[in-house]
């Protein structure tokens, strides 16, 4: 591995300044190495550093908390923590005075607020990229349910970008209602960062814009006073690993008069009345955060917060680039001995607009698709945990293969029960085609030995016969062998 990171440092020496985060990793992440653990799902989930349940812990310990929604003592200092960690979060993204940040289970809690709040109505729209996580496609049941038509923006291939001209086009569309524009900053399917230009040119056609940020913001900065999306979800695990449970919705405070929840609950109301059947929903954040909130985590974002910052944003973006070039480049060169590529990338293969996420599918020496699933399996072995599947977004998926609309609703008249391993049969064994891939990511805890060890585990699978869609068994025993000689 020595002369391989040797070359690495010489292709990319901005990595070696990144060298603070080797000793946290050590300090913090030590757990990774001690178990010969290679993580490499980030966007998935980030990993928590040690520090942040120690100082989470402590804090707990030396309080005594109750439930925010009273003034008591102990509800008046859990009600300080929420709002401490409330303003930590606005200050992270240079929104203070500009957003409200509404605390939510997670960020598809916080897009549902959007979809269900959003006054979408006969003349109105909602237009999306083909791009975008399912909890963003799903709110178009709420536009189509209230009258509103529902348009896709199209990607180019085969880098998966926006088709800027088309969506020109789309944006450009009359419409006599409301209408409201989503996309994601970074692709969780492909690592594409798509332009956030596009917020502003949305704006100047009269739309209203929903930002998914969750998979940019774990090494990438947003400052909402630059960028100015309406709408914006987040989803903190994704950031810093812990807590899990909490999420935000950050509003522009000029546009939360626009959304009208349909109901109300506990916490959410100055006033309610059952003989009078009327209700009076709270101001801000109050009127979304409905019942009791975690409470007792919401203090564990700010500690998160602060241990991002020490890492250094800029530092783990400087690394992850590194690492994914690498990564990419060390793919792209696999062969098999017939001279056959080994892998398929899905998305960009350069650093240029991308994040730390490459997708792929490995070929046997025929070019037959092998089972990602098997693949996961036999990585798992190793150690390394990686994701496989379609991650939540079909779009970016089904326009990676090639997938239409004929061949989605060719393969549902089959079955009324369709799973995605049937459907994953149904295109691979008609079409050639697959519906999912294999997923890598990179974070803030990854450091170079992780994607050499993978790049030996893909190398490992050359002149791989039997582990391809379709077949009874796969060779697990030969894998091990080459894998061991390599």
């Amino acid at each position: 591995m020595r002369r391989a990171y040797d070359e690495f440092l010489r292709a990319h020496p901005e990595y070696a300044g990144t060298h603070r985060l080797d000793e946290l990793r050590a300090s913090e992440y030590g757990r990774l190495d001690a178990q010969r653990q290679v993580y490499l799902d980030y966007t998935g989930g980030s990993l928590h550093a040690e520090s942040q349940l120690r100082d989470h812990t402590a804090l707990l310990g030396e309080r005594v908390l109750g439930n925010p929604h009273s003034a008591s003592p102990a509800s008046a200092g859990m009600t300080e923590l929420v709002e401490r960690a409330r303003h930590a979060v606005l200050r992270w993204f240079n929104a203070e005075g500009e957003y409200t940040a509404i605390f939510t289970q997670n960020a598809t809690a916080a897009l549902k607020h959007v979809g269900e709040s959003y006054p979408f109505g006969p003349g109105g729209g909602y237009l999306l990229t083909v791009d975008n996580h399912n909890s963003v496609n799903g709110i178009r049941e709420f536009a189509i349910a209230r009258g509103a038509s529902v348009a896709y923006a199209p990607l180019t291939t085969p880098e998966l970008r926006v088709d800027r001209a088309r969506l020109a086009e789309l944006l450009a569309a009359p419409a006599a209602g409301r209408r409201l524009f989503a996309f994601p900053a970074q692709s969780n399917f492909s690592g594409v960062k798509h332009p956030l230009a596009l917020v502003a040119e949305a704006h100047a056609r009269g739309w209203d814009v929903l930002l998914d940020a969750a998979a940019f913001v774990p090494t990438s900065r947003l400052d909402l006073r630059a960028i100015q999306p309406d709408f914006v979800s987040i989803s903190f695990y994704k950031m810093f690993g812990y807590p899990t449970g909490v999420g935000c919705l950050l509003v522009r405070n000029t546009a939360l008069p626009v959304l009208h929840r349909p109901w109300f609950a506990g916490g959410t109301v100055n006033f309610a009345t059952v003989q009078g059947r009327r209700h009076i929903l709270a101001p801000g954040e109050a009127g979304f955060e409905d019942g009791t909130l975690n409470y007792l985590a919401i203090p564990a974002v700010e500690i998160g917060l602060r241990h991002l910052e020490s890492l250094g944003v800029e530092t783990i973006q400087t690394r992850v680039r590194c690492l994914t070039d690498w990564l990419l480049q060390s793919l792209l060169a696999l062969r098999h001995s017939s001279g056959r590529p080994m892998v398929r990338i899905y998305g960009p293969v350069t650093t240029e607009d991308r994040g730390g996420i490459v997708t792929m599918n490995f070929y046997d020496p025929d070019g037959h698709l092998i089972d990602y699933r098997r693949v996961e399996e036999l990585a798992g072995q190793e150690g390394i945990s990686l994701r496989t599947g379609c991650f939540c977004n079909p779009g970016a998926g089904e326009a990676a293969e090639g997938l239409t609309e004929h061949d989605v609703s060719d393969a549902l008249e089959q079955t009324a029960d369709m799973t995605m391993p049937r459907f994953l049969q149904i295109i691979t064994h008609r079409d050639g085609k697959s519906a999912g891939a294999i997923r890598v990511s990179l974070g803030l805890a990854s450091n170079f030995a992780d994607v050499d060890r993978f790049v030996r585990f893909a190398a490992g699978l050359r002149d791989q016969t039997r582990l391809t869609i379709g077949e009874v068994s796969f060779d697990i025993e030969s894998c091990r062998v080459i894998r061991d000689g390599s």
